[in-house]
């Protein structure tokens, strides 16, 4: 099964998410992606505390990833201001997306308007237009409230719910349903990969959807308690905290990770400038395997009995 015939739908946030669709946009219209909007550090944290809106810093970074490097629109949207000041550590793009979202009715027009500018093709969008912060349980019953607090949690979290709760728009639920390949990650387990999986009428949508699922492993290791878990221990607390496993095949670049759940490729998907990084080259060669073993194999479950 060759990608470039499928629907695809990229969910997660920050960098990982930015990658794959840089490394997609071929597809652009086939490709969508759902954005995490939880964020509440930097220039992003500073901006909701001025007023309440959705973190853009994920999606202004999915846009501009989406953009040639040497562009104006991609130097403007990149722009970070230095110094002590009001201004300094902000960047450009949020401040412009934030800047929108004052003007236009909905957050979608803001995106929508963005995309226009920069020519971005492939629709992106936010997995809810609501504001709406992490709120993590400990096993105790102790919670935090917020990414950057989740991210520095001793140990993980029984369960992690979004307060408050939210719901997404309709052209998120239309692309998983018309999707016929999902990909979760990589990135931060706990603050981009799981929060739009907590809106409920996305995690309904994957639940009844026909599409293949993927989730991408990190190259390297995560600073978050979620490092310490082994592939099945995230896969098992996804179940847990969802309902259910939406995953069908896993990617990892390393060899020593097996899981009993689902069906694991492991595929050398590591840049060799930036050894941090994922090499577009080799993670659509990575998609492909996955897509193809999990066709091949009988063993897995279908989306219908889900």
């Amino acid at each position: 099964m060759q990608l470039k015939k499928l629907n695809i739908v990229a969910i997660g946030g920050g960098h990982g998410l930015g990658k794959v669709l840089s490394t997609l946009s071929f597809m652009q219209d086939q490709l969508t992606g759902i954005v995490a909007t939880t964020d509440n550090g930097g220039s992003t944290g500073r901006l909701r505390k001025r007023s309440s809106s959705i973190a853009w810093g994920d999606l202004r970074n999915c846009l501009t990833q989406l953009v040639d490097d040497n562009t104006v629109g991609s130097k403007l949207f990149n722009f970070r201001f230095d110094g002590q000041d009001e201004l300094g550590g902000h960047n450009l793009g949020n401040l412009i997306l934030y800047g929108l979202g004052q003007i236009q009715s909905r957050p979608l027009d803001s995106i929508k308007m963005v995309r226009t500018i920069l020519k971005v093709k492939t629709p992106v969008l936010p997995m809810s237009e609501s504001p709406t912060d992490l709120m993590a349980f400990y096993p105790e019953g102790r919670c935090r409230v917020g990414e950057l607090s989740v991210d520095e949690m001793p140990i993980m979290p029984k369960n992690l719910m979004l307060a408050p709760l939210v719901k997404s728009i309709s052209q998120c639920i239309d692309a998983i349903d018309n999707a016929e390949l999902i990909i979760l990650g990589p990135g931060s387990f706990l603050t981009s990969v799981i929060p739009p999986l907590l809106v409920r009428d996305i995690a309904n949508a994957i639940r009844r959807s026909n599409a293949r699922c993927v989730f991408i492993e990190n190259i390297v290791p995560e600073q978050s308690p979620a490092a310490a878990l082994s592939l099945d221990e995230k896969l098992t607390w996804i179940e847990e905290n969802i309902g259910f496993l939406p995953v069908d095949g896993v990617i990892s670049h390393d060899k020593n990770v097996q899981s009993e759940k689902v069906k694991v490729i492991h595929h050398d998907m590591r840049d060799e400038e930036m050894p941090h990084h994922h090499d577009k080259a080799k993670l659509i060669e990575a998609l492909s395997r996955c897509i193809n073993e999990i066709e091949k194999d009988p063993r897995l479950k279908i989306a219908s009995t889900r």
